[in-house]
Formats: C-alpha cells, structure tokens, sequence
C-alpha cells in the first residue's frame, strides 16, 4: 500500500506559479513511479506530467511543456510539479498518483492522492 497526500494549491492570478507537492509513504513508496493528474469541472482527469524511480525519466502532456516541471526526492520520498505561467485552462483539481510502472501509472494509477485544487484566475 502507497499512501499519498497532497499540498500547494491556491489561487493563482494568470501568469503566476504554484508549487505543488506529494508526500508518499508506505511500502515502495520511494520506488514507485509518481505523477500528476488533473481534472476540470465537467471534463474527464487528464494526465500532467510522471517521473521515474532510479534514472529518472520525465513525461509532459504537451499542454504544460515548458511550464511544469516534475521533480522527486526519494530520501523524504516527495514528489513536487513546479508550475509556472499558469494560464485560466490549468484550474482543475491535481491529483497526485503512483504505480510499479510508468505503464500502469499512464493506464489506471493503483493509488491516489485525496486532490488539491489549483484555480487560476484571468
């Protein structure tokens, strides 16, 4: 079991950056594959951004490239999506997710944060 738990959304006027961050704990909760999902009122939860475990690899949806960035620190086993030059189209609610593979996490996470929610206003 991976527990996880979120932090860092707000309001943001557009133009402006928010720091989201994971917390992760149970067992392999350093080793899973971590990532960021969201979802807008009316619309299905799309995938953000995934970052691997040992050499670490990161993966962009191509609406946030150039704007979010993904990071992890296995020692206090977080993951954090750094987001800048937000825009009125990334309000959702961020949902933090985790699986064994990059597969399985891109397909259906097996564990998931409770959300956070990011409004940004234009």
């Amino acid at each position: 079991q991976v527990q996880l738990v979120e932090s860092g959304g707000g309001l943001v006027q557009a133009g402006g950056s928010l720091r989201l961050s994971c917390a992760a704990s149970g067992r392999a909760a350093s080793t899973y594959v971590k990532g960021w999902f969201r979802q807008a009122p009316g619309k299905e939860r799309e995938f953000v951004a995934a970052i691997t475990w040992g050499v670490t690899n990161t993966y962009y949806t191509d609406s946030v490239k150039g704007r979010f960035t993904i990071s992890r620190d296995n020692a206090k086993r977080t993951v954090d999506l750094q987001m800048n030059s937000l825009k009125p189209e990334d309000t959702a609610v961020y949902y933090c997710a985790a699986d064994s593979t990059l597969p399985r996490l891109l397909s259906t996470p097996s564990y998931w944060g409770q959300g956070t929610q990011v409004t940004v206003s234009s």
